[in-house]
């Protein structure tokens, strides 16, 4: 016998429909009254839920940059493991958050642009975060003869921008799991940077 799912909680539902509703028609041509349409409510009556639009596209967001940056700290936590090992572990884990919810991801990756400030800024913010703690990765990797690249900062926009396509092309009933593309991809750009 499956076990079924509990019911999604209102606010979840929200998310959900608001989510797909930003991936397909974008944040900014998204209504409040087609989020309620699409769940079956009342314009006014979605207002008793969420405050505004912006409030579920910070929410999105930033779930997901809490996401990857638990990831991140997981995968380089072993101080015994080297740069490179640890940068696989980083590499699969960025896979597995872009895996678990692709809609969410591409909103994260595409329309993080129309948060209003101060949440841009303080999302830009980590996102630099994010960035520079894959450039010392592979910096460290590149101290320890393990990895190769004349340009750390190049390389890690190179590897974030291959993984980062991930959502326009995977496909959750594709016949690869998120555990084989993750390894695949770990290997494919880890094989450019290797001695």
């Amino acid at each position: 016998m499956e076990a079924t799912a509990p019911p999604l909680s209102r606010k979840a539902q929200i998310d959900q429909t608001a989510t797909a509703l930003f991936r397909t028609r974008g944040f900014a041509a998204t209504s409040m009254r087609e989020l309620a349409e699409a769940l079956g409510l009342e314009a006014g009556s979605l207002y008793s839920h969420i405050k505004s639009k912006q409030e579920l596209l910070h929410r999105i967001c930033f779930r997901l940059a809490d996401d990857f940056f638990a990831g991140f700290a997981a995968a380089t936590q072993a101080a015994d493991e080297s740069a490179a090992t640890q940068l696989r572990y980083a590499i699969e884990s960025h896979v597995w958050v872009l895996t678990q919810d692709v809609a969410a991801s591409a909103v994260f990756l595409h329309e993080w642009r129309h948060l209003s400030e101060p949440a841009r800024t303080e999302f830009l913010a980590l996102r630099e975060r994010y960035e520079v703690g894959f450039r010392l990765l592979i910096q460290r990797g590149v101290e320890q003869n393990d990895l190769r690249t004349p340009d750390a900062a190049f390389a890690t926009l190179t590897l974030l921008a291959s993984l980062n396509w991930l959502p326009t092309w995977y496909k959750p009933e594709g016949k690869m799991p998120p555990s084989d593309i993750a390894h695949r991809l770990a290997e494919q750009l880890l094989s450019g940077l290797r001695v």
